[in-house]
């Protein structure tokens, strides 16, 4: 065990309270003082709420606690999602949750009990000057945290204020649901979020929320806290029945989210929102706090040092709290976009709601609540037992048996631009694997228009014949499966070596010369394109119909234009690759000129009958680069020329782009572009489980989803998902070689994890 024997806290929230109590339960002859500059009944909001998970940890840790919070607890399983009058109700859900105030308390006295001496109504000490007389500070100081912001230079945090407005205010009486409800003002739209967290007298925590411009608009600025309080019962007045809201020193803030590189310094360490915080609308502040105190106090016990305690406290925490917080910013930016959805049919959009943070998905959902879960699947037309992902979608001519795309993939591995055996028994596998799609990786229209030297092409008659034979292939042997080719060219990208020698690094010798919009490099030491001229336009723009004619000739089903990740028409988009003084550059309308041109020369040739779709980048992640709005037009242009769907994918435009990674984490691009227009869309980004496919199909923030490593690493995925969802029908067909495969191996057993710390009663 680290030794520890004097222990500073400072904050008296319920992360630092509770970190003083186990920290003092832990050895019982250590000095834990917490300093709290409130007095004891201060504090904000009402209601706090607390998952199973947390609680299971609590009970483990400290069934006096544990004992004492469930004396208190209200407990519910519905959410009831209200919009346009309509109201659907979830259940199966699980909440506890009960007075701040009264939490605060039973902490207080848990640590009174256990002789840590609490110091209210006074400041802590800077924690530079604890450190030196204690053993160990733990700052809770919460978000606006005075230890982060003294010792910045080594916490490195970074802290972003969102979008929406929002104030926490209280009802007297109890919802029976946590309630989401939509008020569709003159204004602009307004949220508001309830939950229940007594009935000992009855209360519940209300949060009503809207984007800044909504709130200026309705002239809450001007407004006092009894002013706005009343004004949000007004708007509210049906889900309250009437019922007037009371504050309590509330004010409206805009969330900021805090993030930092380090959560320790010395013998000083972060917890709860001083470290990091989590949008509200997924319930995480105080439950990410806990956590931490619970996670901090198992890493002193177990750790021979308070260094080595501190850095195993960060290594097992950072992770969990990094997954928190991309579901919390996704639950933020949903809302954020409240009104893209709000033309959803209202049991769609109820869906779409539950679904927003990606921790409850589709198969959760219907283990929680089987009833709603098959309405929804009804609504969106899946047949008894036909999970969404195996529902057929049709693009002109073509029906795909299903929804999953296995997304154009570049292999580096053609001779000559020709592809070869690897081609065919690459692809061919995906097939027999059964996606509705395959498509091949970027077809290059031309041998100065490619990548690297094993980029394939269609611009010889021999590529053409090669692509036969893979195209005769999938139709012959995997009957029902569409194969598509990806038009592009490599723009200033090209020249480079094979992906596994070096991605984007200059070839060492026998370079071409690039074609781009304008004369950038892509990196400081690329080579430097040409800019093109009118006649090096047309050139190209006739290399591409030519391409085509060879990818009708080759039996391809569908045509993608490759618009994205800065290869040639990309950088025509994106400000940040096209500085063009002429007709081709300046506002986006110019800058769409010539991509548009090349659409509408490839669709005269490609069959009427086949359809054609888009890559785009809908982000440039930098400053200055293609925004989510601009994808928005792009797509509305695209789509107004004939394109049948649009690819959203992002990014790879600019070296120095800063993206962020993370779960279905370019979806919401998609959505926006889909629930704006109504043009049908393919989402492409870390969409790795069958689950999250059907998700985003029913939550209606895609048609199509497109998967690209989880098909390296399973050619077979699609065939799979429907295995192990025990679906056997039209939507997909094991070749009859592989039927005998066509279930579930039996696996070994797996044992839960253990509580993280389990102490005696």
């Amino acid at each position: 065990m680290a030794t520890a024997h004097r222990i500073a806290v400072i904050g008296g929230g319920p992360g630092g309270l509770y970190a003083a109590a186990l920290l003092k339960r832990l050895d019982p002859a250590r000095e834990v003082t917490v300093w709290e500059r409130n007095a004891p009944d201060d504090t904000f909001g009402f209601g706090v709420v607390l998952s199973d998970e947390t609680l299971g940890g609590i009970e483990h840790a400290d069934p006096a606690v544990y004992a004492a919070l469930q004396a208190e607890f209200v407990r519910w399983d519905d959410i009831d999602i209200v919009h346009r009058d309509r109201r659907h109700t979830s259940g199966g859900h699980g909440f506890a949750a009960l007075g701040r105030r009264r939490l605060l308390e039973i902490l207080h006295e848990r640590c009174r009990g256990l002789g840590v001496e609490l110091r209210f109504r006074t400041e802590a000490p800077p924690a530079a000057e604890l450190s030196t007389a204690y053993d160990l500070v733990v700052a809770a100081d919460g978000v606006h945290s005075l230890t982060r912001e003294a010792h910045a230079d080594v916490f490195r945090p970074s802290l972003t204020t969102h979008r929406c407005r929002y104030i926490w205010l209280a009802a007297d009486f109890a919802f029976d649901a946590f309630r989401f409800e939509i008020a569709e003002t003159e204004h602009g739209v307004m949220q508001l979020h309830g939950y229940p967290y007594s009935h000992d007298p009855d209360a519940s925590t209300v949060i009503v929320e809207m984007r800044e411009e909504v709130w200026e608009a309705a002239g809450f600025a001007e407004l006092d806290e009894r002013e706005s309080t009343e004004r949000c019962a007004k708007i509210f007045a049906d889900a309250l029945g009437g019922r007037p809201l009371r504050g309590n020193k509330s004010a409206w803030i805009n969330f900021r989210t805090v993030v930092n590189d380090r959560w320790s310094h010395g013998n000083t360490v972060l917890i709860g929102d001083a470290a990091h915080t989590a949008h509200f609308s997924i319930g995480s502040g105080t439950k990410l706090a806990v956590e931490d105190a619970l996670a901090l106090a198992a890493c002193l016990r177990e750790q021979p040092d308070i260094p080595s305690a501190l850095t195993a406290y960060e290594t097992e925490r950072r992770p969990v709290v990094a997954s928190t917080q991309r579901a919390a910013r996704a639950s933020l930016e949903w809302f954020e976009r409240l009104p893209d959805h709000l033309d959803q049919p209202p049991r769609q959009f109820a869906f779409n709601l539950l679904t927003r943070s990606r921790r409850v998905t589709h198969d959760n959902l219907r283990l929680r609540d089987a009833e709603f879960t098959r309405a929804v699947e009804r609504d969106f037309g899946c047949p008894e037992g036909t999970p969404p992902m195996f529902t057929p979608f049709r693009l002109r001519d073509l029906t795909l048996r299903n929804r999953v795309v296995v997304s154009p993939m570049d292999m580096y591995s053609a001779v000559d631009g020709v592809p070869g055996d690897f081609h065919l028994v690459h692809l061919g596998a995906r097939a027999l694997g059964g996606a509705g799609l395959v498509m091949t990786e970027m077809v290059c229209v031309s041998e100065r228009g490619r990548i690297t030297p094993g980029c394939a092409g269609l611009y010889t008659a021999e590529q053409a014949e090669a692509w036969r034979r893979v195209t005769d292939f999938v139709h012959a042997q995997a009957p029902g499966t569409a194969i598509g080719v990806q038009l592009g060219h490599s723009g200033r990208k090209g020249s480079t070596r094979l992906m596994w020698e070096g991605i984007d690094e200059p070839l060492p010798d026998g370079n071409w010369p690039l074609d781009a919009a304008s004369p950038l490099p892509y990196k400081p030491y690329s080579q430097t394109p040409r800019e093109l001229s009118r006649a090096g336009l047309t050139e190209i723009r006739e290399q591409f119909v030519a391409a085509a004619r060879r990818a009708d000739l080759a039996g391809f089903d569908l045509l993608e234009l490759h618009c994205a990740h800065g290869y040639l028409l990309s950088g025509f988009l994106s400000p940040l690759t096209n500085h063009r003084t002429d007709a081709y550059g300046g506002s986006l309308r110019a800058r769409l000129r010539f991509p548009l041109e090349v659409f509408d020369a490839v669709r005269e040739v490609w069959p009427d009958g086949r359809p054609m779709t888009v890559r785009i980048s809908a982000t440039d992640w930098a400053d200055g680069g293609t925004t989510a709005a601009d994808a928005v037009e792009i797509a509305r242009a695209f789509a107004a020329h004939g394109a049948d769907a649009i690819d959203v994918s992002t990014g790879q435009v600019v070296s120095d782009e800063r993206p962020a990674f993370g779960r279905s984490y370019q979806t919401p691009y998609a959505d926006r572009i889909r629930n704006r227009t109504g043009i049908p869309v393919i989402t492409v980004g870390a969409v790795s489980s069958w689950d999250d496919v059907n998700s985003l199909l029913l939550a209606g923030r895609a048609d199509l989803c497109a998967l690209a490593r989880p098909h390296l690493y399973d050619p077979h995925w699609t065939l799979h998902a429907a295995a192990e969802q025990n679906y056997a029908g039209p939507g997909v067909s094991w070749p009859v070689q592989y039927r005998a495969g066509s279930r579930r191996p039996q696996t070994g057993r797996t044992d839960a994890p253990k509580p993280r710390l389990t102490l005696g009663g």
